[in-house]
């Protein structure tokens, strides 16, 4: 399951906004620091009205969505790297996501504090960023001592010195180590450090109600910072997120087209997610179920069944697959076959989004 930490600095909205995309989350959004003291979590469903398609064709008796785990992470300020408000042990919970939602403060209100007594999302962003990064040279330094003595007789260590120092070099300039670019042996080399500043990152412009649509000069500012390091940018509303939860589900699209948008936070997030960590959906579909599974762009039809389980990646004979656009313009998997549209793919096959599968394996 996809692994979001939402980060920030305190009083940014961090708290609200999880507990509007996790409605039953209890965190509590309290207008002061460190009113989150544990990471909360919560599971939501990747909303995907294929899924609902899907299941009536095959008049399926259970939908099963993918599902995003997010960790609401307390608010970090400046010092956080050197223990400052309790971040040593925040900055921990970091390490064990796959990607990080920022939470960048981009509206005025008076009657809630800003942590640095006002709203600039720049400085707000490099606050976050220099404690990431701070943190990380501090555990690479370490590391790199540790692995000199090993590069002496191994050329393992010596690949990972050598990318180590690389790093090193970055983050002593107060960057962050998405900044370097690694190869595919380099990436292996550290990938068990769970460096903060290297994991893919999603601006969150959380703003008032009435800039949702648009944004404004604060959303503008966040998009530039996020241009130079390849990061997504999604505009959100904290406000507007904790309105939905109040209405019924058929109200909520009159009420986002009212706000001049066509899709909430939550999936705009995700999508948004997705698409920087380079996931792909495929699906399964039958009388007892229809599923959705998240995979890897580029996996091959073996390693997709291994989602499911290892068992049908090991005994893996061929899937039956069949566009999910060709599916629903037939009306049913026979009418596809009939014509053609459902092929029997080999081990060499890469799964393309939006697949339909069947596997076929031997235990």
């Amino acid at each position: 399951m996809l692994r979001a930490g939402i980060v920030g600095l305190p009083n940014v909205g961090k708290s609200t906004l999880f507990n509007a995309l996790v409605a039953n989350a209890k965190a509590e959004a309290a207008n002061f620091p460190f009113c989150t003291i544990e990471p909360n979590v919560g599971v939501v469903a990747v909303p995907d009205e294929r899924l609902n398609v899907l299941a009536k064709i095959s008049d399926s008796a259970q939908i099963i969505p993918a599902r995003v785990e997010f960790v609401d992470i307390a608010g970090l300020v400046k010092g956080a790297s050197q223990g400052e408000g309790l971040g040593n042990k925040f900055l921990s919970h970091i390490r064990e996501v796959d990607a990080i939602v920022h939470v960048v403060r981009c509206f005025e209100d008076d009657d809630i504090i800003h942590v640095a007594g006002s709203v600039d999302p720049a400085r707000d962003i490099e606050v976050i960023n220099l404690e990431l990064s701070l943190a990380d040279l501090d555990q690479v330094e370490r590391k790199i001592d540790r692995t000199r003595k090993l590069a002496r007789t191994s050329k393992d260590a010596q690949v990972e010195l050598e990318v180590l120092e690389k790093i090193n070099a970055v983050l002593n300039e107060g960057k962050s180590a998405r900044q370097v670019s690694l190869t595919d042996e380099e990436e292996q080399a550290i990938k068990g450090l769970g460096l903060l500043s290297r994991k893919p990152i999603i601006y969150a412009a959380n703003v008032s109600e009435d800039d949702l649509a648009s944004g404004n000069e604060y959303v503008e500012k966040v998009r530039e910072i996020a241009s130079q390091e390849n990061a997504q940018v999604v505009i959100v509303s904290a406000q507007v997120e904790s309105e939905l939860i109040a209405l019924p589900e058929e109200d909520r699209a009159e009420f986002l087209e009212s706000l001049g948008v066509e899709e909430g936070g939550l999936k705009s997030l995700i999508r948004a997610t997705y698409e920087l960590l380079g996931l792909r959906t495929y699906f399964t579909t039958g009388p007892k179920e229809t599923r959705a599974w998240t995979i890897h762009a580029g996996m091959s039809a073996p390693q997709a069944a291994g989602v499911i389980h290892t068992d049908f990646e090991r005994g893996f004979i061929r899937a039956e697959t069949v566009a999910y656009k060709d599916l629903v313009t037939n009306g049913s998997m026979n009418a596809a076959k009939e014509k053609g549209l459902v092929r029997s793919e080999g081990k060499e096959y890469v799964v393309q989004e939006g697949d339909v599968m069947l596997f076929r394996f031997n235990v």
